[in-house]
């Protein structure tokens, strides 16, 4: 099992409903995101494209910030879900600096977080809440490696792309384009 997320950058009208249930989903502080939305203008006017996507933790395969946590507190769980357990993080922000997508802040308390998949809710069958209240359904999420899950079989059938490729982390969110 390897969970994954696709995310439809032709479908996403960046309203932020996504940003807002995981903030009040996992308590997240007043002026932190586990979540965002990124723009992105390419082209040369008067022929310019706008791309908006929801971002956040890619749930790598290689995983920087998993390597540089000195305490073990970053770490992956069952599902590739890459989670931190905040008891056991020091705040160095080794894992931090080492993130190529900029997905982890230090918690107001002390500790590196990040986007989860929302683990609670995926070990009880539902959906990350992101994806649950997306109002046009631009995000998919399940299993990629069982082939009848439709995040494998969207991945299959559309084009998409990564965020930092370069890094040669094996993001597993993918972007429909």
């Amino acid at each position: 099992m390897r969970y994954g997320m696709a995310i439809d950058t032709k479908k996403c009208v960046g309203c932020a409903d996504c940003v807002v249930a995981c903030q009040t989903e996992n308590s997240v502080p007043h002026g932190y995101a586990r979540d965002w939305i990124a723009e992105t203008v390419s082209g040369r006017y008067p022929y310019l494209e706008l791309e908006i996507r929801s971002e956040r933790c890619n749930h790598c395969d290689n995983t920087p910030c998993v390597r540089t946590c000195p305490t073990g507190a970053s770490h992956v769980i069952e599902g590739g879900i890459v989670i931190v357990t905040p008891e056991e993080c020091i705040g160095c922000g080794a894992c931090i600096e080492s993130c190529p997508y900029d997905a982890r802040f230090t918690h107001p308390d002390g500790y590196a977080t990040k986007c989860t998949f929302c683990d609670h809710r995926v070990k009880n069958g539902q959906d990350p809440a992101c994806v649950s209240v997306c109002p046009t359904h631009c995000m998919y999420f399940g299993d990629l490696d069982d082939p009848n899950s439709e995040v494998a079989k969207i991945v299959a059938r559309r084009k998409w792309k990564v965020l930092a490729p370069e890094a040669g982390t094996q993001p597993q969110i993918y972007y429909l384009v």
